[in-house]
């Protein structure tokens, strides 16, 4: 099961950045990825990400879908029932800790996967890298807003690998050369920074079991920071797909329902977010959108926030799933 960002901004002044781009080659009904210009739900392609099929990708809209499958009520429902089970069961062994499911301290394993083309297109610089993972440990530590919770997790740079292969570059054969290049464990963050039709797309914690060879996140590598990817440049879609890794949600998961995305702290939505709309209410409940969410689809610099409950959920999906 992965999961894709899909990002939906105006197609206006995208459209020369989105026609240079291959479509997402790894979409396969287990997988989807997000589009690199658009975060919003909106602009959600079903026969891209294979709605309703069952699909086990999630996206970072952006250029041309959603970036995770779109589960069912049912399938969400079992997911957290599953994740209670497994928080239940630890807490009743020695060291198995409280309902936070808090993690030991240490900072997470990222290894970057640079997939150039034969001719180095796509080679982001050191410096680059070294921003994103910057980007990480500010946006995780709540450093970017002063409403911004502590999420608790921390980031480091563990290793850095380059290929120049067209087709991987273009994200074609993701089954196989995620296979081929992914490192660590399942406490490992693996990004591979490719050139395709979404701006990310991520597989989720409890996927890991049973696929820990494509356990990770694939981002557009012009999302980086000082990319060329326009309003989505400063290395946050990196941070949405992080999100949904420990086993966060999209805000507007399930719409104008009191489920929403399982967290209590983030006001329901009726659809992604395209821009920063200030005072966007799409819901006939409490609370206006939650656009400067990190796991909503605004432009980058709209994103500084995640909640007190989205820190708890990452603590408790890494519990259960990845420590």
């Amino acid at each position: 099961m992965t999961a894709l960002r899909h990002r939906t901004a105006a197609l206006a002044g995208l459209t020369a950045l989105v026609g240079s781009l291959s479509f997402a080659g790894a979409l396969a009904p287990a997988q989807a990825a997000e589009p690199a210009s658009s975060r919003a739900a909106s602009c959600f392609d079903p026969t891209a990400v294979g709605a309703g099929t069952g699909g086990a990708a999630a996206a970072r809209g952006g250029r041309s879908g959603l970036d995770h499958r779109d589960l069912t009520p049912a399938q969400q429902a079992s997911i957290e029932k599953r994740t209670r089970t497994i928080l239940a069961d630890r807490r009743g062994k020695p060291g198995g800790g409280g309902t936070g499911g808090t993690v030991a301290a240490g900072p997470v394993p990222v290894y970057i996967h640079v997939m150039a083309d034969a001719n180095g297109n796509g080679d982001v610089t050191d410096a680059q890298i070294t921003a994103q993972i910057a980007e990480l440990n500010q946006d995780f530590a709540g450093g970017e807003s002063t409403s911004s919770a502590n999420t608790g997790f921390s980031f480091t740079l563990a290793g850095t690998d380059r290929y120049y292969n067209t087709q991987w570059h273009q994200d074609k054969s993701s089954t196989t050369y995620r296979s081929q290049t992914r490192r660590g464990g399942a406490n490992a963050l693996n990004i591979w920074l490719v050139d395709f039709a979404y701006l990310g797309v991520a597989t989720f914690p409890w996927d890991y079991a049973k696929n820990p060879s494509i356990d990770g996140i694939r981002v557009e590598y012009s999302s980086l920071p000082g990319g060329s990817a326009t309003n989505y440049n400063e290395g946050k879609t990196a941070s949405h797909e992080a999100g949904h890794w420990f086993g966060l949600y999209h805000t507007f998961q399930g719409g104008c329902t009191s489920t929403n995305d399982e967290v209590a702290d983030t006001p329901a939505q009726s659809s992604a977010t395209s821009g920063c709309p200030e005072g966007r209410d799409s819901c006939a409940l409490p609370g206006l959108d939650p656009i400067h969410n990190y796991m909503d689809y605004s432009y980058d610099p709209c994103y500084n926030q995640f909640t007190p409950n989205q820190a708890t959920r990452t603590q408790q999906m890494f519990s259960a799933y990845r420590s």
